[in-house]
């Protein structure tokens, strides 16, 4: 395995970093299903229940990620200097194929295709979610280990804050046409993936600046995230022309720019230090070579002694809770989303406050990813407190959210999307960082995806057999549409009572590792081998 140690200039973790957000920035089309869902299903003659199947697929796509994992671990150990690269490149050319397809079906470049080959089309265009969103998390995991949770938050924030960036882009260039915005996700994510790729790589470094820069980065990002939402509120209330439109584009395209100043502060202070030392630094800096190459050999002999591969982690209970609390977590909230469109009409909103939910939808998926991410790190660092803990405590809101969306009050979708969305977005930064933690980093990319295959499970089993099912019976009466607070109420008083059985799991998960936390997770992060 090369593991890459020069900090000098674009080849440090820094650069690696940045350039792995930028690539979060534009995967996450999964989350902007709604915005042309409603065309796919006029357009290829659907109705709920198979519009519902098409969706089950493209999250079955982009949660089976397994297939990733095994390419990122033998890229990163015996591929030699491709490592992730290979991994993202893998995943752009499943984007555009996938996408592409879809467009041409919707365009009407050929005859209407099968429920079946409509379902592989979208499978294959999310399952690059899947490489793309591996080959970062991994690839910041294994660069930042003692903040793995901060990281994590930060690249899981940003691949759900990427709908909402997809979704200004819409609205800005291709408003109203949601055919050709399926061709912009075919050619979009792939062109950035590619020429972002060859930065993104593994350094088992630590300079001594993580914590700062970090949490530089993680203001950028709640700054661009506050951005996104106060815009998205402003356009909810006035009507943006056209030139004011390409105006916040520009400000926002800015704003994605800066985490760049964080890659150029880290190498300046590099240069400084390699140059200027001071006298201490000087001790430091003799024979820095051999002791890095001393770290790299005993942090692959750490990693691979404290990693259990895929098959042995199926054999553990660990494994199978929190499979069972990402089926239920991620799959009501998947199953929440996907409807978002079909829930709005029903309750009498409007399809320009229905794309308003999407996009905040995004915000609140972010705040969750990158807020659970964070504050987990925190607690953990200066509290010790296990990171199971914070996922029984965001799956118990959760609940508590869908029974706010059941009640179908006023404003209730509103209030209880925000907090469905959240506490969805805290799964994505939890559950990676716990397995990384529980399992070790080795085989991480494998094993938080087999766990991830509990997303479309549950999302087949609440969108299809839950929510779909219950809509389709009640629409029967009425025609083609349900209309009513009634359509959606028992789907999520159902998902409601499931998230809060996945929570009592995560809380068994709490006591079952308590001692490990205390014993093994907490040592690493007080004696890191590579620091």
């Amino acid at each position: 395995m090369e593991l890459e140690s020069d900090t000098s200039g674009l080849n440090n973790k820094w650069v690696s970093t940045v350039a792995s957000v930028w690539i979060q920035c534009t995967s996450g089309s999964l989350y902007t299903f709604s915005i042309y869902s409603q065309t796919l299903k006029s357009t290829q003659g659907y109705d709920q229940s198979t519009l519902d199947i098409v969706s089950v697929f493209k999250d079955i796509g982009v949660n089976c990620g397994v297939l990733a994992g095994f390419l990122y671990y033998f890229a990163t150990t015996h591929g030699g200097r491709p490592g992730p690269w290979i991994v993202h490149f893998a995943g752009a050319i499943q984007c555009f194929l996938g996408y592409f397809f879809i467009w041409a079906a919707v365009y009407g470049v050929f005859h209407r295709p099968p429920v079946p080959v409509m379902c592989l089309f979208m499978l294959v265009a999310a399952h690059a979610q899947s490489f793309f969103n591996t080959a970062n998390v991994v690839t910041g995991v294994r660069n930042f280990p003692r903040y793995s949770g901060t990281i994590v938050g930060i690249m899981k924030g940003f691949l759900g804050l990427s709908g909402a960036i997809l979704i200004q882009i819409y609205e800005t260039i291709f408003n109203g046409q949601p055919t050709s915005f399926l061709l912009m996700l075919a050619l979009l994510p792939t062109l950035n993936s590619l020429l972002c790729m060859w930065f993104v790589r593994i350094h088992h470094v630590d300079d001594g600046i993580e914590k700062e820069h970090l949490n530089t980065l993680s203001i950028i990002t709640l700054v661009i995230a506050t951005y996104l939402m106060i815009k998205i509120v402003l356009e909810h209330i006035f009507t943006f022309q056209f030139p004011l439109h390409v105006a916040t584009f520009i400000l926002l395209l800015m704003l994605l720019a800066s985490p760049l100043y964080i890659a150029i502060r880290a190498q300046q202070r590099e240069s400084r230090r390699t140059l200027h030392p001071s006298f201490a630094e000087s001790d430091q800096l003799i024979g820095r070579h051999n002791r890095e190459t001393l770290d790299f050999d005993h942090e692959r002999g750490r990693e691979s002694e404290e990693s259990l591969t895929l098959i042995q982690a199926l054999y553990t209970i660990d494994f199978w809770i929190l499979f069972f609390a990402t089926a239920c977590g991620m799959g009501t909230g998947l199953a929440t989303v996907n409807n978002m469109s079909q829930i709005g009409l029903s309750l009498g909103y409007t399809s320009s406050e229905i794309n308003t939910l999407v996009s905040l939808w995004s915000i609140w998926n972010f705040f969750g990813r990158f807020g659970a991410g964070y504050v987990s790190d925190y607690y953990l660092h200066a509290k010790g407190w296990a990171r199971p803990l914070f996922m029984f405590i965001t799956l118990t809101t959760m609940s508590i959210g869908h029974v706010v969306i059941a009640s179908g009050l006023p404003g209730a979708l509103f209030a209880g999307s925000i907090v469905v969305g959240v506490c969805y977005g805290s799964q994505w930064s939890l559950m990676p960082t716990i397995t990384s933690e529980i399992f070790g980093v080795l085989h991480m990319g494998t094993i938080f995806n087999a766990i991830t295959v509990a997303s479309p499970v549950g999302s087949y089993l609440f969108s299809v057999r839950v929510v779909g099912y219950i809509y389709d019976k009640e629409a029967s009466s009425e025609g083609d549409a349900c209309i009513g607070t009634y359509c959606f109420m028992l789907s999520f008083f159902i998902m409601a009572f499931a998230t809060l059985l996945g929570s009592f799991a995560a809380l068994g998960l709490f006591f079952w590792r308590r001692s490990f936390y205390d014993q093994v997770v907490i040592r690493r992060l007080q004696h890191p081998s590579n620091g």
